[in-house]
């Protein structure tokens, strides 16, 4: 095992400080508070080719793997940007890009993928059900066969993005439930383009990251041609997973670059805050300790995470790669939570402030407890997939 940085890997570590420092707290800031996407962020990303990292070289991207985009967006996110570092990239190359690149015909990667790689089209991914939540299998999204092509019926929630996406991949089903000869089967991917008027979208109101739109969205007769699937028809849930794992490892590395970005602010500030004679506060071991224990925990995720990206990188099964990015997952944010919570209690009743905008890294990490899946199914999936215990829900 080689745990070094390849020369290029460096440099895009270096571009993506670079980046953050470019689009500071202040930047995202102002975003969160006026409920504003990061345009000019976007667009220096695409410039930079972070949002062509997944795609090959002959559609325009750079064609590299995951480990390089996790790398990327974890300098974006702990070097100033926030949850930002890596949401709207998780939109675009990841439910877009990535699902294209694995699963797409021809046809759909000539379409996307140059537009994708250059930042041009934005994407989104439509999940999420209010009756099935985590329950994926009990998605009641509907395409019907048709002599056109298909025609999808249904009610989506808590989609991000959606409101200015150029495309997105909707989840459905191509066989009912009750039809279908076991219960991974009956689930396709559709990719569409936006806007359209037979999809309504509505705005969530939520407690932070307000810089991207999280919607309700009702899909009314949606009509769609038949290469629209992304094969195979009913076979959907299995490529779901290669795009639900690579969340899953995104959102870990979130949880890293927050920790680091709350740390990093509570050191410095304690090494000049002096209360009590002329000590400065961060000799205490009071704030000292649960910070260093978070942080070497972190390290461990870290790890944990990269060797996820790289068994995904190298086609290992999905199984194996989904127990090591859920483990991953668990472990960075349980300690990123740990870590951002202390950071705040280190600048007292600054913590609080908005000036300090460690009170927005702690509303951002407390979204990745419950998303894309929360610390209680991720714990269900080691405990059943990893160890071997009995399912339990």
């Amino acid at each position: 095992m080689d745990f070094e940085l390849s020369e290029e890997q460096k440099m895009i570590a270096s571009s993506a400080r670079a980046i953050a420092r470019q689009f500071g707290p202040e930047y995202w800031r102002a975003k969160e508070e006026k409920g504003e996407f990061g345009a000019e962020f976007w667009k220096v990303l695409g410039e930079a080719g972070f949002t062509g990292i997944l795609i090959p070289e002959r559609y325009g991207g750079a064609g590299r793997g995951t480990v390089e985009l996790l790398i990327g967006m974890e300098e974006l996110v702990a070097n100033g940007c926030g949850m930002a570092g890596i949401w709207y990239l998780v939109l675009s190359e990841v439910f877009g890009a990535l699902s294209i690149i694995r699963h797409g015909t021809e046809a759909h990667k000539q379409e996307y993928l140059p537009r994708l790689a250059s930042g041009e089209m934005e994407f989104c991914m439509a999940l999420t059900e209010p009756d099935a939540g985590s329950n994926t299998l009990e998605t009641k999204t509907f395409a019907r066969k048709t002599r056109d092509g298909w025609v999808l019926n249904g009610t989506k929630t808590l989609i991000s993005g959606i409101d200015r996406a150029d495309g997105v991949m909707i989840i459905a089903r191509t066989t009912p439930k009750e039809k279908a000869p076991r219960k991974t089967h009956g689930l396709s991917l559709f990719l569409a383009d936006l806007p359209n008027p037979a999809v309504e979208v509505s705005l969530i109101a939520k407690h932070g990251i307000n810089y991207s739109h999280t919607c309700n969205v009702g899909i009314n007769e949606l009509a769609l041609p038949e290469d629209a699937l992304m094969p195979p028809q009913d076979g959907g849930w299995y490529s779901l997973v290669d795009t639900l794992n690579m969340e899953r490892m995104s959102f870990a590395t979130a949880a890293i670059g927050l920790a680091r970005l709350a740390i990093s602010k509570a050191v410095a500030y304690s090494k000049e805050r002096k209360v009590f004679g002329n000590v400065p506060i961060g000799s205490y071991q009071g704030l000292q300790f649960p910070l260093a224990q978070a942080y070497a925990a972190l390290e461990s995720a870290r790890l944990l995470n990269l060797k996820a990206a790289t068994m995904f990188d190298g086609g290992a099964p999905s199984e194996e790669v989904g127990a090591t990015a859920n483990m991953a997952k668990l472990v960075a944010v349980e300690n990123g939570t740990k870590a951002v919570f202390h950071a705040m209690q280190v600048f007292g009743g600054y913590g609080y402030a908005r000036d300090y905008d460690i009170e927005r890294w702690w509303r951002e990490i407390n979204l990745i407890r419950l998303a894309p899946i929360t610390q209680e199914m991720a714990l269900n999936y080691v405990a059943q997939h990893v160890i071997g215990m009995p399912r339990g829900y």
